[in-house]
């Protein structure tokens, strides 16, 4: 029942001094806001029952109170019901309840208030409007977003320095970045809202360059920039593998006492996992007071990355002992964290326990589910996944199907996968290339040249590979068989030198990994220079002894590469981590973190 509660006013603060409330009822007001602030719910709601039985419900500003309080205790459907309850609707009432909408991610909700508020002839104002951009926003509606905007031209509030920032940060947020700039250049007052808007879309198309140079420019005119500013350049940095701004934006959030905010340390720990230094993201974590779910899955999402597997297990058991309830994200982890461990048993677990969250499985849980049966060689079960499932299979259910037939080299089955991929019409490298290479794997190239003539038909191009170690402020970049560094020379000296050793220690080539019909020669040099060997090399030159090697890779790491970095690691006597676009493997001692299941 809505006003139910055991807990009792203080009698300092019981309203119901009649000569008290005719003196200034406004201390209910008061009383409302203090609960409000303080989130306490019970409190309120049994204030709420004072306000019903005294009839104090009909007052404008009583309304609103209780309409807030229920908005910042995320219950926006109380908000709604005392809404629909307050006969006379003020322009605050209204703002209010779609304010409660917007906060609450229930954006349709408030947009169609607004619509409603606009048909009973209320005119929106500088409250109003932010609440409806934000719903636009989250929604990644620009067409009724520009709408709203036109709306507030035509009311003069677009030089609000609150609705300008509000629809700078709405267009940012739909990816229209050249409108958000536009109207952000244009505005003669900016506030953080507004900085932080431009800095998170320009963060969100991958553009760091222009996300930090806007971050230097807030720090340089004094902008009192918040933890969603922060956050965004954090991910700028991690999305970069910038590692020593990082660290310096870590300092600077120190400083500013930004460090104990959820969203900076969720950030904090997405920089630390992708750029190899698992230890700082544990430490991240374990500093923040008050952990949010965002927060827990990015600590989940970063030991599964890095092979914790245990600790995955034990963290989500852990959030269920706090009372955290893991979402669609948690089960994703946990289910990627089995899948790279060969945990088949487990992972049906927890996909089977996602139901007992009321978590219906969506595209991706399938996508994984595929992954870990196919890597673990049950081919046909994935199928029957496959055929079982209550929406149309994407392609990232079919490339984690395709994955495991190139493992296993089942050449039929990478067929049959070819075949449904033809009949999706897909214009995806990643696919084709995959599929090329389940062909060049079991020795089919004539059926791997067609896919790649494919490609080159439907104009396609295969994504280059790369690898990049970071040197101080400087990204150093390398392709397979690249001469163009300044030390190329002893580069590759090293990595001679390098190969002398390892051959001693007992390094022989699987060529099997070079996926062209060329001779054994040319096997050899293909697959001896490839980009991570090269930067693996660079680091040995450059980096003092001792210092753990950090590689970053857009594609997966092949199996030949993986065993020599194994032994490199072992002839070198360094920590050589190296990221691929799946996970990180960390080689110490001739092993890998991943006991080469990856």
């Amino acid at each position: 029942m809505l006003l139910s509660t055991s807990t009792a006013i203080k009698p300092s603060q019981n309203p119901l001094n009649q000569n008290s409330f005719e003196q200034n009822y406004r201390q209910i007001c008061n009383l409302l806001l203090s609960f409000t602030r303080s989130r306490s719910l019970r409190q309120g709601l049994q204030l709420h029952a004072h306000i019903l039985k005294f009839g104090l419900q009909t007052i404008p500003l009583v309304s609103h109170n209780l309409i807030n309080l229920y908005s910042k205790t995320q219950l926006p459907l109380f908000s709604l019901q005392v809404f629909d309850e307050t006969p006379k609707k003020s322009s605050t009432t209204w703002s209010s309840v779609i304010s409660a909408f917007a906060q609450n991610e229930a954006p349709l909700l408030a947009l169609q208030f607004f619509r409603r508020m606009l048909n009973d002839g209320v005119r929106p104002d500088d409250h109003i409007y932010p609440s409806a951009t934000k719903a636009c926003g989250f929604l990644r509606r620009s067409d009724v977003g520009k709408s709203v905007h036109c709306l507030a031209v035509k009311t003069g509030y677009y030089c609000d320095v609150f609705v300008g920032s509000s629809l700078v940060d709405m267009y940012a947020k739909c990816g229209e970045i050249g409108d958000a700039r536009h109207l952000f250049d244009e505005m003669p007052e900016r506030n953080v809202v507004s900085w932080s808007g431009m800095i998170y879309g320009y963060a969100q198309l991958d553009d760091g360059v222009e996300a930090l140079t806007l971050f230097k420019q807030a720090l340089i005119e004094d902008v009192d920039v918040n933890d969603f500013t922060f956050s965004s350049v954090i991910r700028v940095c991690s999305s970069s593998t910038f590692l020593e701004l990082g660290k310096l934006i870590h300092g600077l959030c120190l400083k500013m006492s930004f460090d104990s905010s959820s969203f900076v340390g969720s950030a904090l720990i997405s920089l630390y996992s992708k750029c190899g230094v698992i230890e700082g993201a544990y430490q991240v974590f374990d500093e923040i007071p008050t952990r949010n779910l965002g927060l827990w899955n990015s600590m989940l999402i970063a030991c599964a990355q890095h092979a914790h597997t245990q600790r995955v297990f034990g963290l989500f058991e852990e959030m269920g002992n706090v009372g955290m309830k893991p979402n669609f994200i948690s089960f994703l982890s946990v289910l990627y964290a089995c899948s790279h461990a060969g945990l088949v048993e487990k992972g049906r677990e927890y996909f089977s326990l996602m139901r007992d969250y009321g978590i219906e499985p969506e595209t991706e849980h399938y996508a994984s589910l595929v992954d870990l049966l196919g890597r673990a060689g049950k081919l046909q079960e994935a199928v029957s996944v496959i055929k079982q499932m209550p929406m149309r299979p994407t392609e990232s259910v079919w490339g984690a199907l395709l994955t495991g037939c190139r493992i296993h080299k089942d050449t039929e089955m990478a067929a049959f996968v070819a075949d449904r991929i033809l009949e999706m019409d897909s214009s995806s490298s990643g696919l084709h290339v995959l599929l090329s290479n389940a062909y060049a794997a079991a020795g089919r190239y004539e059926e791997a040249a067609r896919m790649r003539k494919m490609l080159r038909d439907r104009g396609v191009k295969k994504e280059t590979g790369l690898s990049w170690v970071e040197e101080g402020n400087k990204v150093h970049t390398f392709t397979a068989g690249d001469r163009s560094h300044a030390k190329w020379v002893e580069i590759y000296e090293k990595l001679e030198e390098l190969e002398e050793e390892m051959e001693k220690a007992g390094y022989v080539a699987d060529t099997s990994f070079v996926l062209r019909a060329v001779d054994g020669e040319e096997k050899n040099e293909t697959i001896r220079y490839h980009s991570e060997r090269l930067a693996i090399a660079f680091g040995l030159i450059t980096f003092p002894p001792g210092r753990p090697i950090r590689v970053m890779k857009n594609l997966r790491v092949c199996g030949d590469c993986h065993a020599a970095i194994k032994f490199m690691s072992k002839c070198c006597g360094r920590v050589l981590i190296v990221r691929d676009n799946n996970r990180f493997h960390r080689f110490e001692d001739g092993k890998c973190s991943c006991g080469d299941y990856w």
